[in-house]
């Protein structure tokens, strides 16, 4: 019942995340990115906002959570409206719906939505999949699950959001000026950009795992046993961090020419692919058999993206992959010994205090950073070099 009226209370952030996203989709193709990027963020003030200030004169307090989530939907619109005023793109509302059902343009855009919502509910239906599973598993399994997610989603949501979103306008405008090269060398620096910045964050979420969780979760009746058990799903979560990233860089190169076929087709196998090894996967490793089935997935999914791009003629790689490739083979070995270094056995992150373990932490993550780019600018790479202006 409690779970009933939390829904009835957020159902119609539905509707304003609905104008957001348009919004956000209006504001990229004039690229102008700082806004959609910061819009998010309102969601998480709200939130955090009415769980501090609501909290005591709800009952029970988790209403205020959900309370936090619509407010959210509000603001966030509300955020965007003057920023399409600027441009000139602010929407008129009509109700003459016979002018749009003869418009060339909202025409192909319904064709193209048909395939997008059949990909997207597979990814829904994979979670929903995937929780059900985790339910049938020993009590604090879904909690877990959650917690390591919520560590991996950090890392995708930065940077993987972050490419995807900045990479889709370019390649629209190269691809209607029918310019293959360009088209082929802007996605060569996404895949690199995101090599570069994803391998030594996934080799840091599973280096770290005790650390971090430790350091975020290990309070109240979140226990020593549960911080054990959500390093096993992350460390298993990590292996699949690149594919997951990856996606949202390979993806757009198929949207860009208004080809949703394929990235669907592929999502429905990979969606199958995940299901069968779930079956291997869960007898031998429980809860972390689920995140590593959803991490070798979204390699699955990322490697076929990448096969087809190249089959079709998308994507030609620049000179010099080999090289790129072995350099940040280096550097990550190099920052995997400092972090192995600094963070030392896991009971010291399970009995200090949470200040210690914070700034501990913070000084571990800067150290291995540290290693790592100090150590590809010895080897003559230059962060300037992937700047999308270059590119």
């Amino acid at each position: 019942m409690l779970t009933t009226q939390l829904v009835r209370i957020t159902f119609p952030y539905i509707f304003f995340i609905s104008l957001v996203a348009l919004a956000a989709g209006i504001l990229n193709s004039f690229s102008a990115f700082k806004t959609p990027a910061f819009t998010p963020v309102l969601l998480n003030l709200s939130v955090i906002t009415c769980a501090l200030l609501l909290a005591p004169y709800v009952n029970p307090p988790i209403l205020a959570m959900a309370w936090g989530t619509l407010f959210g939907g509000i603001v966030q619109l509300a955020f965007q409206i003057p920023a399409l005023r600027k441009i000139n793109m602010l929407p008129r509302f009509s109700f003459a719906a016979w002018k749009f059902r003869k418009d060339e343009g909202v025409v192909r855009v319904l064709m193209l939505m048909a395939p997008a919502i059949l990909g997207v509910s597979v990814a829904q239906i994979s979670l929903l999949l995937n929780t059900q599973i985790a339910s049938f598993l020993q009590t604090g399994s879904v909690s877990w699950l959650t917690a390591a997610d919520r560590l991996m989603e950090f890392p995708s949501a930065l940077l993987g959001v972050a490419i995807g979103t900045v990479l889709l306008p370019s390649l629209i405008k190269h691809h209607a000026e029918d310019n293959v090269a360009e088209y082929s060398r802007l996605l060569d620096w996404g895949l690199r950009t995101t090599l570069l910045l994803t391998l030594p964050a996934a080799v840091g979420l599973a280096m770290l795992a005790t650390p971090l969780i430790a350091t975020l979760f290990h309070h109240g009746k979140f226990d020593a046993n549960a911080v054990l058990m959500t390093r096993q799903a992350l460390v298993a979560y990590s292996v699949g961090l690149t594919g997951i990233i990856l996606v949202k860089v390979l993806a757009p190169g198929f949207y860009a020419r208004q080809n949703i076929k394929t990235p669907v087709k592929i999502a429905i196998f990979t969606l199958a692919m995940t299901q069968v090894m779930n079956l291997a996967f869960v007898p031998l490793f429980k809860h972390a058999g689920l995140a590593l089935s959803i991490g070798l997935g979204a390699c699955v999914n990322a490697g076929l993206l990448y096969f087809y791009m190249r089959r079709q003629g998308i994507f030609v790689p620049q000179p010099e992959w080999l090289a790129f490739l072995l350099k940040i083979a280096v550097a990550l070995y190099i920052m995997g010994g400092v972090l192995f270094w600094m963070s030392g056995a896991d009971t010291e992150w399970l009995t200090s205090s949470t200040l210690v373990k914070c700034w501990r932490l913070a000084i571990i993550i800067s150290a291995g950073a540290f290693a790592y780019f100090t150590c590809l600018w010895t080897m003559g790479l230059r962060l300037s070099q992937f700047s999308k202006r270059l590119a």
